[in-house]
């Protein structure tokens, strides 16, 4: 599987948003546009995650960016965890994992010795034009939000 690169147009792909209406990534050109994939809501690390976005996110928006956060959670967990945690990042839903396989995150892991499927953890910066302007992979939770929006901000 391709994994995108910079450079590229962001995939025509189709999520689901957390109130349950489709959500198409090319229509979030015009602005920068971060897209952050994270293995499991309410989990240490993802909920870790999601409050440091949401942490930075009227930084993201004053900044002209968009932020989401995707998993293969569907959108009544994403409610959920949403409300648990006063999150401001919004989410989105792949359950199929068609975006986690156009962006190369629905990758084979290892845990004590099993292999399967998951999500890696992932984030995808967009510039206005739709162009993917910087790439984290295998991302560790400390520290990165604060690494992304300091991104956008040298693309604003």
């Amino acid at each position: 599987m391709m994994a995108i690169e910079p450079g590229a147009m962001i995939p025509d792909v189709t999520l689901v948003a957390a109130d349950g209406t489709p959500l198409k990534l090319r229509d979030k050109t015009g602005a920068p546009f971060v897209l952050y994939f994270y293995p499991k809501d309410d989990t240490t690390g993802c909920t870790r995650e999601a409050q440091d976005f949401t942490a930075l996110y009227s930084e993201f928006r004053k900044s002209g960016a968009d932020v989401l956060g995707v998993s293969a959670d569907t959108p009544a967990k994403h409610r959920k965890f949403t409300a648990k945690y006063d999150l401001a990042v919004p989410l989105a839903s792949d359950d199929e994992h068609v975006a986690m396989e156009a962006f190369g995150v629905w990758v084979e892991k290892s845990m004590y010795g099993r292999q399967y499927m998951g999500i890696e953890r992932s984030t995808f910066l967009f510039a206005a034009d739709g162009t993917l302007a910087q790439v984290w992979r295998k991302v560790k939770v400390a520290g990165h939000a604060e690494a992304v929006l300091a991104a956008v901000k040298s693309l604003t």
